[in-house]
Formats: structure tokens, sequence, C-alpha cells
């Protein structure tokens, strides 16, 4: 699904107010220093233009198909389609799938001073808010009217810009019904300038922002507003409002809607979603980097009759199965009916405690239902009063779920989650996680190892080092991005942009040594010395296994009048000292098959390469090494 969004940001005398940026923040040792000011002052205004482009940076890789743009409202200029019904909004960027050159146009114009200037100037009338709503309206109709998802960000700091207007504000209240309508969302980001009182919503955009009767949102407030307050010198953090933009810049798609059945005529809706899923490089298009700029590229596929290279056309195409031997054809529709096992739906057959879900039956991502009222009224109701008589009693659902039409049946486990505040915040909502069980073919057995205990000294040990390093908070995976995959993006925005390659990728993965020595080192050193003395002593009195000692297996003593049996030799890595050199002269004469099996095993290990078979193979092996090298 294509998502449009447009930032529509307000330019006031308060908006474009700068002030130092200084912030403290805590270095690997644990110590408090300074970050150096910024060079150029941050207003609210160019903030909101670094979050933009860095949403555009994002999604430019991620979500190419995706529409952006950015309207100014408040400014002395005025750049619109029609700019004599919307005076003071300039169109900084229009509604469409961004490209390099208005992400480059962007960037520049927020670090080019005398062009920001020309730009970004007030206006030194008032602006009308039902003129900003309704030219949002405008460019959301011409631009995306068939998008599913699309949403207006404002950003402002006026708490109510008509408070002496009644007329005006029922006239934007009436715009933002307009858009609500057409399935636009507005989503507010509130700025509270230092000095001055909080924003309050309450005045003007309690009555414009509002979530429609039956909306769906799963982890939203009722205002869906975002309030972004001074630091503690009076400027706005950066990484606060992308990270609040980014989030609300990702819309909370439904993976499926279906039906829940409880019992024989009692159904209810519910809509599922994936919660937790990880994140992984998805190639949206093929480029071609053979011209002067890379190209995107479009695919097509000619299906070629292996005997006679003729095209082989659609309808000629028939599948089959093969079965005792014999091609057994279906047609379109008997193959439709063989993958039909009925209409999509959760059906429950059963409960269980909810200890008989293991840990080791997770073995896809769960998905999350919540309850909806587009076709059953009343379905969270009865959603609300399963949830919670599943946590009451501790059990979890076994049910049939069929995701959607022709997809595979599977049995899953409905296991109850309870919500979770954080700071008046939801972190997470209440619900229920729908866990695929695995089928008996799924499973296979470990294998058998023995097991080997360490003693209670170091346990104990260990113990105080995980509670010292335990995270306060718990591990919260969206703080710590895949630095794989932030390279990938990295590396083409690079390239798009035409920008310089980094050296180096950032990675916020590895472990903080530093602060690690200082919390837990004197901690770790005593579990050394204690694993030491453990290693020293009898291994039988300490009840660890030969498996922890490490030592060398002795060989069985030798009977009288008889030689202790030879060691068997295994091919280690260099073992015979061959070199590359040595090899390659062999090689070139078409002697490697002088060489023992033991040296060229070794050779073999050197290079990473299998060493099963006999001679010959391994010969073989070498020699087609250095055909290729």
């Amino acid at each position: 699904m294509k998502d449009a969004i447009l930032f529509a940001i307000h330019v006031s005398p308060s908006m474009l107010s700068t002030h130092s940026s200084t912030d403290n923040e805590e270095d690997e040792d644990g110590n408090q220093k300074k970050k150096r000011s910024r060079s150029k002052p941050m207003s609210a205004v160019r903030t909101a233009l670094q979050c933009a482009y860095e949403v555009l940076q994002q999604r430019i890789i991620s979500n190419p198909n995706d529409m952006m743009g950015i309207l100014l409202f408040g400014t002395e200029a005025t750049k619109f389609p029609d700019g004599g019904s919307y005076k003071h909004c300039y169109l900084l960027m229009d509604l469409d799938v961004p490209d390099a050159p208005s992400i480059k146009a962007l960037k520049n114009l927020i670090e080019d001073e005398d062009e920001f200037n020309k730009v970004i100037t007030p206006s030194k009338e008032s602006i009308s808010m039902p003129n900003v709503l309704f030219g949002a309206n405008q460019i959301f109709t011409t631009k995306a009217s068939n998008f599913q998802s699309r949403r207006l960000f404002l950003i402002t700091d006026n708490d109510n810009p008509h408070s002496d207007d009644r007329a005006l504000k029922n006239s934007a209240i009436t715009r933002a019904r307009d858009l609500y309508d057409l399935g636009i969302r507005i989503d507010p980001f509130y700025i509270s300038n230092p000095g001055k009182p909080e924003f309050d919503p309450t005045k003007f955009y309690e009555d414009i922002i509002y979530r429609a009767p039956g909306g769906e949102g799963i982890d939203e407030d009722d205002t869906n507003a975002v309030h972004l307050k001074p630091t503690a010198d009076g400027t706005l953090r950066l990484q606060e409002m992308i990270s609040s933009i980014r989030t609300k810049a990702t819309p909370k798609r439904a993976l499926f809607t279906t039906k829940l059945e409880l019992g024989p005529g009692l159904e209810i809706g519910v809509k599922g979603y994936i919660l937790y899923k990880r994140q992984e490089k998805a190639r949206s298009h093929y480029v071609y980097t053979g011209g002067e700029q890379p190209q995107i590229v479009k695919g097509e596929t000619t299906r070629l009759a292996s005997d006679t290279a003729r095209v082989v056309e659609k309808a000629e195409i028939k599948k089959a199965y093969k079965f005792g031997g014999e091609t057994v054809l279906f047609s379109p529709e008997e193959m439709k009916e063989i993958r039909n096992f009925g209409q999509p739906i959760i059906r429950i057959i059963g409960f269980k405690p909810a200890s008989a879900l293991r840990f080791m039956d997770n073995v896809r991502p769960a998905n999350f239902i919540y309850p909806s009222e587009a076709e059953f009224i009343g379905s969270t109701r009865v959603f609300a009063a399963l949830h919670k008589k599943l946590l009451e009693s501790d059990k979890i659902g076994i049910a049939w779920f069929i995701a959607r039409r022709n997809a595979a049946p599977v049995l899953v486990a409905l296991y109850p989650s309870e919500g979770k505040v954080e700071a008046t915040v939801q972190a997470h909502p209440p619900g229920i996680f729908l866990i695929q069980l695995p089928f008996a073919n799924d499973i296979r057995q470990n294998p058998e190892t023995t097991q080997v205990r360490a003693p209670d000294t170091l346990i104990d040990c260990m113990r105080a080092i995980v509670k010292q390093l335990h995270m306060p908070r718990g591990y919260r995976p969206e703080k710590f991005p895949n630095p794989a995959l932030q390279w990938h993006y990295r590396i083409l925005q690079a390239i798009a942009l035409d920008e310089e390659v980094p050296e180096k990728a950032e990675d916020h993965t590895l472990p903080k040594y530093r602060l690690i020595r200082k919390h837990a080192g004197e901690m770790v050193v005593k579990w050394g010395e204690e694993l030491e003395e453990v290693m020293a002593a009898d291994p039988g009195d300490m009840g660890v296994g030969k498996a922890v000692r490490g030592g060398k297996k002795r060989a069985a003593p030798a009977e009288d009048g008889e030689k202790a049996p030879a060691r068997k030799r295994t091919a280690k890595a260099g073992e015979e000292g061959l070199k590359d050199e040595e090899m390659r002269r062999a090689y070139e004469k078409g002697q490697v098959n002088k060489f023992t099996v033991v040296q060229l095993k070794g050779w073999l290990l050197g290079k990473r390469l299998e060493v099963s078979g006999k001679k010959a193979d391994l010969v073989e092996r070498v020699e087609g090494w250095l055909d290729n090298h």
C-alpha cells in the first residue's frame, strides 16, 4: 500500500527564533561531557525542514513509491498552483515521488543561509487556517486521489490562531472534517517555545484533530498528537523530532482482516498486524549503471521451450504432479479447488494451560490481532472479555487459522498480552498474539550432548556480573539499528545523491567496553581467577566434566610385550608446511598426486575447502582451485 505524506510547517517569528544548542551527554566512561555548539542555530522551522530531509532520505530507498511534499504556511511569499486563493502558503515541494534533485534542493535550502532567508520569511498578516487545510485538501485530491494512506503532518507552535474570530475557527473545523471524510489523517506536532506557557491544544486544535468514529489504531491516544518540549537551554532536540516523525511516518497497516469464531454462530471481526519482525534488505527496482547516469529498468520474463527455444505462450503451460511414475495434469480451476481449504477465519478449537506453550514452539514471527467493529458491532466488547478470561485463567487458545484466500491452514496458539504503559505513554497495546505452532515434521531432535555444569562459585560470580550489566529498562530493539541494513541504505543514498561514500559503517550494537570495564571490570577479573582455580583443581571434586577442563586424552596403556597403538594422524591447516608456490609448481608439472593425503588435506583446509573423499577427489579439488586462481 502506497503512502502520501504532506509536511505543513508554520513559519512565524517564534518558530524562526534561534538559540544556542549545547547538550550534555555521557561518554563511554560514564562521565558527563559537553557537546560543542552547533555551527548553525537550529530554529524550529529549520529543525522541521531537517526532519523532512531525513525522512525523505530514508523513504526514497525503503519506500520508493511513496509521495511526499512540503507546504509552508505563514510565509510572506506565496507559491501555490492557485496562488490567489491561498495567500501566504508556499508549496516548497509538491506532493510527488521524491527524486534526487528535489532532495538536493531541500538540502541546499537548509544549508544556504541566504536562500533560507529569501524563502523563509514570515508574513506580517495573520494566517488563515481554513485556507491551509483547504489547500492541503486540494493537494491530496489532485496528486494522490487513489492512495489509501494520506496524512498531513502539521507542525506549529501557535495553539490559538483564531482566538478572536469565531467564524474562522468554525470554518477550520469544517475543513478539517472534510479532510477526515476523504480519509486524510492529520498528525499534529505541537512545539512549546521557551519562556512561554506550554502548548495548549484545548484552545483550538482539539476541535481540529480528532479520531473518526470507528477509526482503527492500536497504539495511539485520542488525539494522536506529539508534544515537542524545549530543552533546558530552550532548543528543540532534533533527534526527538526525527524519531517522532519517523514513528508517525510508518502507517499502522493491517496484515489481514478476518473473523474470529469463538463457537458455532458466534463470530467477531479482528485485524492482524506484525508488531515485531526482522527488517531486511528489499530490492524494489533493478538499476542499469552502464550509461552516464543510473537508470531504473523494467524486467520482462519470457518462457522458452528447452528443445526448440520457441516462445511458450501462457495458455500452453499446464501444471502437473508426478504420482507413481505418471504425470497427472490439472486444470487451473482444479488447482484452485485443491488449494481451497475454506474461507479465511480464526476458529477456536480448544484451550490449554499457558505452560503448555514452549519457547521453541515460536518458529515464525507471531501475528497480533486486535478487534475491529467494521463488520461486527460489539466485537471489541467480546474480544475484551476473551482477553480478560485468558489472562485470569492463565490459559491459551488453540485455533485453526487461515490468513487469506488460498492460504494453507495452520494451528496457532492464542497468547494474551497485557498492555504496558511507560510514563503515561502506551509502550505496548493489550491484545492477543497468534503464535504458529509447528507440525511434527517441522521439529527435529537435537544431537545428544554431555551436559556440563559449572560449580556454584563460578555461577555466583557470573550472576553478579550479569546483574551489574543488566539494562534497567530492558532491551529495546528500536534503539539499536541493524548496522548492515543501515550501511546498505547509506551506500545507496550516497550513489543516488552523488555524495561521498563513507569509509566506515556506524555500528551501535558494539559493546561499550569502557563502561563494562568501569562497572564490572573487577568482577570479571575475579571470575577469571576463580575459573583458573577451578581448572587447576580436580574436576571430579568440583563437579566439572572433562569437556570443561579440555585436557588431552591419554592413549590406552600397552600390555606386556606389545607396543602402544600409534596415534592416527589428522589433517590440520598448514600441518605439513606446503606453500602455494610449491603446490603451484607441482600443478604445472602435473605432479599434484605425488603429495600424501595428509599433505593434500592440510593444504585444502588452509583454503577452507572440502577434505572428504579419496585421494583422487582431493587432487581434483586442488587442481580445480588452481585452475581458477
